[in-house]
């Protein structure tokens, strides 16, 4: 593709519910003025001057699109996600840059199960990432890591809730007993709930329909089973020991819904997901998280600006 054909797909895809004609985001309005040497409109009714990236996740970018059409692509067809380096390595830019675009993608694809409310047969699990300790070279040296004293504190739980033939909703907790207030908020109160022996998971059973299964004895019997919920964080947990190699507590429930995402979406092919995510990326507002990342956390003098 050319910088000019993948500057019309994007304008295809964000303007798809008025064929490609340009709205103002601002005002809203569908007249507006052309210019020739630039790829920008004008709004008729408010004047303000928008490109196709207006408002935003690639607002005040500094890429071409046919770049981060590229990224885009390259992103979505890593089954089990994509490392910063090597996304910074494929598109020839600084990891900086590469690290907080995968990050602005993965929030603009949160974004599409924000408030979502699963229903049917929902399966609830979770399993604790990070705060390892690595143990002495001599015996004598090595410590009991079990001991709430010689923990780092760094450990995360990821709380899954997964409807059967339907979505996934991950949350990042200290405890996985914090989870039952999560399912709570996110399960419709008709579902019915599968869960394990754990004895934090008791309290379900005032809420919802809920049945158990005991792990010792076996991993589905009598209908009960986690399966699907214990699947999503088994390639959860390849994606961050094999892909990343270390995920930061502070970052993790980022990447939690990113392996989501792409666990919901596993049966679509490159091209629908690449066009998929381009839609969310583009009906994203500006990143609050994200925008100007480096110049806020920047090491060196207030005024060292990099490429974003």
């Amino acid at each position: 593709m050319s910088d000019e054909e993948a500057h019309q797909r994007f304008v295809e895809i964000r303007w798809a519910d008025t064929n490609g004609e340009p709205v103002c985001p601002r005002c809203g309005g569908l007249t507006h003025y052309t210019y020739r040497a630039r790829k920008l409109w004008k709004c008729k009714a408010c004047t303000h001057q928008f490109s196709v990236t207006s408002g935003t996740i690639f607002a005040n970018r500094k890429l071409a699109v046919r770049d981060y059409l590229m990224a885009i692509a390259i992103f979505v067809n890593g089954a089990k996600g994509i490392s910063a380096l090597q996304l910074a390595r494929d598109l020839d830019v600084q990891y900086r840059t590469a690290f907080v675009l995968a990050h602005k993608l993965r929030e603009a694809m949160a974004s599409e199960t924000q408030g979502m409310t699963l229903s049917g047969t929902v399966e609830v699990d979770g399993a604790y990432f990070g705060g390892y300790i690595r143990p002495a070279n001599l015996a004598e040296d090595r410590i009991d890591r079990r001991l709430a004293q010689h923990q780092t504190g760094k450990r995360r739980v990821v709380v899954v809730a997964r409807e059967r033939s339907g979505r996934t909703l991950a949350t990042v907790v200290k405890q996985e007993a914090e989870g039952v207030e999560i399912v709570k908020k996110v399960v419709a109160p008709t579902a019915t709930v599968h869960a394990d022996e754990a004895t934090h998971w008791d309290a379900l059973h005032g809420h919802f329909d809920t049945k158990r299964i005991n792990h010792t004895i076996a991993y589905s019997l009598d209908g009960a089973c986690t399966n699907q919920a214990e699947s999503f964080l088994a390639r959860l947990r390849r994606m961050a020991d094999g892909q990343h190699h270390h995920v930061s507590a502070r970052y993790l429930s980022a990447y939690a819904m990113h392996a989501a995402w792409l666990e919901d979406h596993r049966r679509l092919d490159n091209g629908a997901l690449c066009k998929r995510t381009v839609a969310l990326a583009l009906s994203h507002p500006v990143s609050r998280n994200w925008k100007g990342y480096w110049q806020h956390a920047c090491p060196f003098s207030s005024g060292c600006r990099h490429l974003i």
